[in-house]
């Protein structure tokens, strides 16, 4: 899911709209807008589909003020509807509160029967609900404790933008698990998941959100506060091997040079007797470069993306991502008829997507296909907000051989980039959590992870 915020700017909701679009890659299955006008008034409007499908000209218009927020929705099976489509807002005495959230709480079951057992109602099963009632049970005079306050209660990877009247806060998880960073926009701030979102709208990247901080944005400027000491860089490595786009810069990394290195350390570690490399678009292109540059082999478009079709993995049905691969890539007979190829992809979940791509080149006359995955091998699920799904169903989540895995997806030979190649590839910036790839979860996980 893609949050985005806007402090200062005269057309918050026209910023918000192209800063999402900036975004729409994390998320296409909702959107929403929501800001308060001069007067302090609430004004908001969400809806199921793309940017482009739930906003018009005259719904944007309709939505003035100078400060406001943003999603982008990516549903799960779990967390699909209008419901749960942010921003959400929560009025209280204390003042009024509007959040949009990204992650995934791993007590977050804890936190609902807590505010269940407490005669609280809720209507959503988004964090940003809990977050908002956990704020709301505390009665300091001062907003900032009562956050601090709610966020150490908080297990999980996230990223919270929170919006009252005149300020905005932002929250990111003490592990740095998901991303969130801040860029200036004239006199006024956003605030992003990614930093891509910044050059359509003319904003410069500020800085990224520390682990375990909460920043402050209001006519003062910005101020930070350590929520909790305790702070590591454990940015989720699905971010930069799949989910975020490659001009945006995470942690100091940039996605597209992250990429290329673990092209480049995947033929080291993984070489292929072949005439050609081959990357499936758009998100493997960049490490399918790298290990052409690194193997010497020259790198051919043997796929074409359909740019109308809607990212595969983040569908909430597997019916639909099936289907949806079909209708999004088809093979360059005419570079791939005869060839052997490397076939180089970001991950494989269930591997029923790569035995449809492996076909569609075999159709096409390829006459070997050595498939190279530039992440390591997915064994566990993801707990902190990636839609990854359990070990049943996971291709190499039962202990199977990385040669019957190959043939399930119907390729010459397989192979995968280690922990280590994934760790190297983002130079130091991040210790990365590899988590579904190694089944070592940097929180406790308060439920059954088999």
């Amino acid at each position: 899911m893609g949050v985005f915020g806007v402090f200062g700017a005269k057309k918050a909701s026209s910023v918000i709209y192209y800063g999402l679009h900036g975004l729409q890659h994390r998320g296409q299955e909702g959107a929403g807008i929501a800001v308060f006008d001069e007067n302090g008034q609430y004004l908001h409007h969400r809806g199921l589909g793309l940017i482009s499908e739930v906003f018009n000209e005259n719904r944007l218009s309709a939505l003035k003020g100078h400060i406001g927020v943003g999603t982008t929705q990516y549903a799960n099976a779990a967390r699909g509807g209008l419901d749960n489509v942010q921003p959400m807002y929560f009025h209280h005495k204390g003042g009024d509160l509007c959040i949009a959230g990204d992650g995934n709480l791993v007590n977050g079951p804890q936190i609902r029967e807590f505010l269940e057992n407490r005669g609280i109602l809720l209507h959503s099963s988004t964090d940003s609900e809990l977050l908002a009632n956990l704020i709301k049970k505390e009665h300091s005079e001062a907003r900032i404790i009562n956050i601090i306050r709610a966020l150490n209660m908080m297990e999980g990877g996230f990223a919270f933008i929170i919006m009252t009247r005149n300020r905005i806060y932002t929250c990111r998880d003490k592990y740095g698990i998901k991303p969130l960073c801040i860029g200036q926009l004239g006199d006024g701030y956003v605030v992003s998941s990614e930093s891509c979102a910044f050059e359509l709208i003319g904003a410069t990247l500020l800085r990224d959100v520390q682990p375990g901080e909460v920043v402050t944005i209001d006519e003062k400027g910005l101020r930070s506060n350590d929520y909790s000491q305790f702070k590591r860089r454990m940015m989720c490595g699905m971010e930069y091997i799949y989910i975020a786009r490659p001009d945006s810069d995470i942690d100091g990394c940039n996605v597209h040079a992250y990429r290329m290195e673990s092209g480049r350390i995947l033929a080291r570690e993984c070489p292929a007797d072949a005439d050609i490399v081959v990357g499936v678009p758009d998100s493997s292109l960049s490490a399918a470069m790298g290990y052409a540059e690194e193997s010497g082999l020259p790198y051919e478009m043997g796929l074409i993306k359909n740019r109308y079709v809607a990212r595969t993995f983040i569908q909430p049905l597997q019916e639909m991502r099936e289907k949806g691969v079909v209708m999004k890539l088809s093979a360059v007979r005419s570079i791939v008829n005869g060839k052997r190829i490397v076939l180089v992809d970001d991950s494989i979940v269930r591997g029923t997507t790569s035995l449809k791509i492996v076909n569609i080149l075999r159709n096409a006359g390829a006459k070997e296909i050595h498939v190279r995955i530039a992440s390591p091998m997915m064994t566990h699920p993801c707990f902190y907000g990636v839609d990854t799904p359990t070990k049943e169903e996971l291709l190499c989540g039962n202990g199977r051989s990385l040669e019957e895995a190959a043939r399930r997806i119907g390729a010459d030979t397989l192979g995968y980039i280690s922990p280590e190649g994934s760790r190297a590839s983002s130079f130091g910036c991040s210790d990365l959590c590899l988590a579904c790839f190694t089944g070592q979860y940097p929180t406790d996980l308060y439920q059954d992870n088999k």
